[in-house]
């Protein structure tokens, strides 16, 4: 059998990470869970780590889209959208909606430098946490499915939430004449800088516009920081601080979600990274002696095929 050479794989890793940096230059698109995983293991296959890190981010990433086409189907299973909880208890909070008071301090009726600011932190949303995935489990292995387990068990608890209560965000609500007139600015954003959705398995399953609360993104972001500060030190995590809260002004600022759900969000991501210790324990102690079986009953085979040969 002819083997092909080592470096041949990594020829195509450079070759296949060039031709992805150019598309997505040429055709700029939303950096969703099912590229990423595309673009990491071309990139890694230049470093010979490609398997590895496809069999530690599969897992990651096929969770992150079997919620989201959960997510995608929530508004479906219930039409009772509810428009006025999360306004009300802004009102409440604030006298009037935070959202409104930011653009009328800030919004002139085109897109300004901060603009572009604020929407970055959103734009990450999945690049951040996936890209941390690989860091953790490169330099911090024991607390890797930690990680994971946290960033899915506040998915899918959001799920959960958007299938009871689903919730329209600021700017829909303003389109329904619920609250009064705003912007949503994140969409001009997006036009102003050209972004493009080329077909992914995301962009067909995700779409869900009464998943308001909790943000998800927030969640997320809490959680990364979070993660940061616990693995990395307190300097990582106060760098690591700007993220989160340029997303929360963002969100809020540009008409994607109420402080209501930003709070909701703090509060998933807390839960979640309180309970994720508790549940990777739980399945340690089911799936270990499984694998303990597993590689018993490999390792038995292999006597009997070497005895069989030696014969």
């Amino acid at each position: 059998m002819i083997r092909s050479p080592v470096w041949l794989g990594q020829v195509v890793g450079v070759i296949g990470t060039v031709a992805f940096v150019f598309l997505y230059a040429s055709s700029p698109s939303f950096p969703t869970p099912d590229k990423l995983i595309v673009f990491f293991f071309l990139f890694f296959m230049i470093f010979k780590q490609a398997w590895f890190v496809f069999t530690r981010l599969a897992p990651f990433v096929l969770i992150l889209l079997v919620y989201d086409s959960f997510r995608g189907i929530a508004d479906e299973l219930n039409t009772h959208v509810n428009y006025t909880l999360p306004a009300a208890a802004d009102r409440f909070l604030f006298g009037d909606l935070p959202t409104v008071t930011l653009q009328n301090w800030l919004w002139h009726g085109q897109v300004r430098w901060y603009d572009f600011m604020f929407y970055l932190p959103y734009f990450l949303h999945f690049v951040l946490p996936v890209g941390l995935a690989i860091v953790v489990w490169k330099t911090r292995q024991a607390a890797y499915w930690r990680y994971v387990t946290a960033f899915s068990l506040v998915s899918f608890a959001a799920f959960f939430t958007f299938l009871l209560f689903p919730a329209a965000p600021p700017w829909l609500g303003s389109e329904q004449a619920y609250v009064e007139p705003l912007q949503r600015i994140s969409s001009d954003v997006w036009f102003r800088l050209g972004i493009s959705d080329f077909p992914s398995v995301y962009n067909q399953i995700s779409p869900n516009p009464v998943a308001a609360v909790p943000s998800l993104h927030v969640a997320w972001a809490v959680l990364l920081l979070i993660f940061v500060g616990k693995l990395y030190g307190r300097r990582w995590g106060m760098l690591t601080l700007f993220y989160p809260l340029l997303l929360i002004f963002g969100v809020v600022y540009q008409g994607e979600h109420y402080v209501f759900d930003v709070l909701a969000g703090m509060a998933y991501a807390l839960g979640a990274y309180a309970s994720a210790p508790y549940i990777v324990r739980f399945s340690h102690r089911k799936i270990s002696p499984l694998l303990q079986r597993y590689r018993q009953a490999k390792l038995k085979a292999k006597q009997r095929m070497y005895s069989a040969s030696s014969k």
